[in-house]
């Protein structure tokens, strides 16, 4: 696979970035945090929610400049091995570069609210019965879009075999 090839799959990536940018942007000059509205009865609503911790709202009690410090660093940690990964050309496959680039263009996007605010604002909640989803965004979409297709690449995607060598 080229460089250029490769470099491609980076515009999925600043998509991402931007489509996240723009909803998170929206959301917030046209909401208050706190605000809450159903889109499908007892199973859809957009809210307006910040989250200073990770994923699931771990550590979203801990908001302390030293947390808020640690989850850059880590998030742009990921960030630099997800990039070097895909420009590397380190997965050869479309399906792999395509989750690269989603797990790429997701973290960047949570990591520029992190940096920027403090938080990550997330705007859509899901609730199956009793059960309710934590609150997310379009990076945290991407980021588990990006994950499924990864993992679909590792279990399902095609294996290339090693010639053997004649004894």
């Amino acid at each position: 696979m080229t460089a250029t090839s490769r470099l491609r799959w980076l515009w999925l990536t600043l998509a991402v970035v931007l489509l996240d940018r723009a909803t998170k942007a929206w959301f917030e000059a046209r909401t208050a945090e706190g605000w809450h509205h159903e889109l499908i009865h007892n199973f859809i609503y957009l809210v307006h929610a910040r989250n200073p911790g990770i994923a699931f709202g771990v550590l979203a009690d801990s908001a302390s400049m030293v947390t808020r410090v640690i989850l850059i660093a880590g998030s742009l940690v990921v960030i630099g091995v997800l990039a070097w990964l895909l420009v590397a050309g380190k997965i050869t496959s479309a399906m792999g570069n395509a989750g690269l680039a989603l797990l790429l263009g997701g973290a960047a996007g949570n990591v520029a609210d992190r940096i920027f605010q403090g938080a990550v604002t997330d705007f859509f909640e899901v609730w199956l019965g009793s059960y309710h989803y934590p609150a997310f965004n379009v990076a945290d979409s991407a980021i588990t879009m990006g994950a499924v297709l990864i993992l679909l690449d590792v279990l399902f995607g095609r294996k290339h075999e090693t010639p053997r060598q004649a004894s």
